[in-house]
């Protein structure tokens, strides 16, 4: 989303924060708070920030929110827009993830997570965009995890949600970045396919076989000659903006000598 129409610095910046109570999200509410910003803090369990609405009094709205409830995600977002006559920064945060191996992890817990992590997400993004569109921008930041990048045993479904959000907020970037000439995009994006960029499925055959006959097949393959290129392009550009941003991501680890565990 573009932040064309922030308000200056010298201005408090107004945030919509999921999952305020405890863990990022309550650093983060916290830490913007403290800054002179405001904030409209949701979380379950609203009562765990009562000491922030003392401190801070009007500067924070604190609002019962589950992110699984559809509808109590739109109510929180167009109370907290009233509230504050504008939101900047969305920064949907809820979210957690089960801890097993993906042959043991049950179906029921990978839908709760789901839920929470990508249908929440979803659902925070959607009740959003109306709003900042209409006021000339903003951000949106969903929050993943280096589980959305690469990946580590037992949290596979964890990682799975998060690799979804990834898509999901990539897409978006790409979607509302010229707001709003949504059909231009997507008119630009139809032109780009041709009868030879589709290819012939009959051809993926022979690499499939190729594949399954190798005793040593890839982790991952491509088929096709048109995504080779495009994924080469991608990964230099994540890399040459993390190696950009390396100075910024090293500081975020912090003092760990602080830390209590």
């Amino acid at each position: 989303m573009t932040a064309t129409n922030l308000p200056k610095r010298s201005q408090p910046i107004v945030w919509f924060i999921t999952g305020s109570s405890r863990g990022f999200g309550r650093v983060w509410t916290e830490a913007a708070l403290a800054r002179g910003d405001k904030v409209a803090a949701t979380a379950r369990n609203p009562n765990a920030l009562t000491t922030l609405v003392n401190t801070y009094g009007d500067a924070i709205l604190p609002l019962k929110l589950d992110v699984t409830n559809q509808d109590a995600v739109f109510q929180a977002m167009n109370q907290a827009h009233q509230y504050f006559g504008r939101l900047d920064i969305i920064l949907s945060n809820a979210g957690y993830g089960p801890l097993d191996a993906v042959e043991e992890v049950s179906l029921e817990d990978v839908r709760a997570n789901f839920e929470t992590n990508v249908f929440g997400t979803l659902s925070v993004i959607q009740a959003a965009l109306p709003l900042l569109r209409k006021q000339g921008g903003g951000h949106i930041l969903p929050v993943t995890s280096i589980g959305g990048v690469v990946t580590f045993p037992t949290v596979g479904l964890y990682q799975a949600a998060k690799y979804a959000v990834e898509g999901m907020a990539e897409t978006l970037a790409s979607e509302s970045s010229t707001m709003p000439e949504y059909d231009a995009i997507r008119a630009r994006m139809y032109t780009g396919f041709t009868p030879e960029t589709y290819g012939d499925p009959a051809a993926t055959s022979e690499a499939i076989f190729k594949v399954v006959d190798d005793e040593e097949p890839p982790l991952r393959l491509l088929l096709g000659s048109t995504s080779l290129p495009i994924i080469r392009k991608v990964y230099a550009d994540r890399m040459a903006t993390w190696d950009k941003w390396a100075d910024v991501s090293n500081a975020a680890q912090g003092n760990t000598s602080n830390v209590q565990i």
